[in-house]
C-alpha cells in the first residue's frame, strides 16, 4: 500500500437509522453522501464482491470524517474509490483518488482497512513531502491501528519488536514505535509530526521539539522497553 474503533451506532457491513437518513443507500450505484461527504466508487472488476463493496464505503464514512476532524479539516470533501483490474498493487493514493486491486480483496476480502490506511493519505496531504516516505506510510499504518473497524478480523495487527527492525523500515514498525512514542513518551507526536509534515516545516529535529529526544534516543528506549 502505498502514497498508504469502530463508531456507535454505525455497523461495518450495514447501516443504522441513528445514523441519519442518507445513510441508507442502494449499493448499487456510484455515488454515496452522507453528512457532508461525497464517495464515488466505480469498478471495472466484473463479479467484484457486493458485500466488500458495502463494507468499503461504510468503512469510509466511518473513518474519513474522523480523521478529517482530528488531523486536517481542510481535507477534500469529496473521494473518488476506484476498482482497477489493470492495477497490480494493493492500494494506492494521489490527491482524493484511491485505486485499488481487486485481486487483492478477491483473497483477502476481510482487509477493509486498507481504506482506513489509504484515506489517511488523502488527509496527510503533504504535497511534495519535506520528511522521509518511512514517516508518512508509519504516520498511515499508525492509524490504520488506532482508527480501523475491522483490524481483528483481517488478522492485521503490529508486529513485536526484533533486534533487526529499525525505525526506518516504514509501515507496521514505524507505525509501532510510534504507538509507542504515544504512550510512553509524549501523547500528540503523531498529530505534531503530521502538521510539521502537512506545513513542510518538518526537520530530523522536530522529534527532539516535539518530544524533548532526538529520534535516535527515542529508538534506542523503545528497543529497551518495547512493551505498549
Amino acid at each position: 500500500m502505498r502514497f498508504f474503533l469502530l463508531v456507535s451506532g454505525i455497523l461495518i457491513g450495514g447501516s443504522s437509522a441513528a445514523a441519519g437518513k442518507d445513510s441508507v443507500f442502494d449499493y448499487e450505484g456510484s455515488r454515496f453522501e452522507r453528512n457532508g461527504y461525497v464517495l464515488h466508487f466505480t469498478s471495472n472488476a466484473a463479479g467484484f464482491s457486493k458485500d466488500v463493496k458495502k463494507k468499503m464505503i461504510e468503512a469510509f464514512f466511518v473513518v474519513y470524517p474522523r480523521l478529517v476532524a482530528d488531523f486536517n479539516a481542510r481535507s477534500a470533501k469529496e473521494v473518488y474509490f476506484k476498482i482497477d483490474t489493470a492495477y497490480k498493487g494493493v492500494a494506492a493514493t494521489g490527491g482524493g483518488n484511491v485505486v485499488y486491486s481487486p485481486e487483492w480483496f478477491a483473497r483477502h476480502p476481510d482487509d477493509i482497512d486498507v481504506v482506513t490506511h489509504e484515506v489517511m493519505h488523502i488527509v496527510q496531504d503533504y504535497g511534495r513531502s519535506v520528511g522521509p516516505w518511512w514517516i508518512t506510510e508509519g504516520i498511515a499504518d499508525y492509524i490504520r491501528f488506532k482508527y480501523g473497524v475491522n483490524n481483528e478480523g483481517a488478522g492485521w495487527k503490529l508486529p513485536g519488536y526484533t533486534v533487526k527492525q529499525k525505525y526506518t523500515d516504514s509501515y507496521r514498525v514505524t507505525a509501532r514505535f510510534l504507538a509507542w512514542i504515544e504512550s510512553k513518551v509524549k501523547p500528540g507526536t503523531v498529530k505534531a509530526l503530521n502538521k510539521a509534515l502537512r506545513e513542510h516545516t518538518y526537520t530530523p529535529e522536530s522529534w527532539e521539539q516535539v518530544t524533548g529526544k532526538s529520534i535516535d534516543d527515542l529508538w534506542a528506549a523503545y528497543t529497551k522497553d518495547p512493551v505498549l
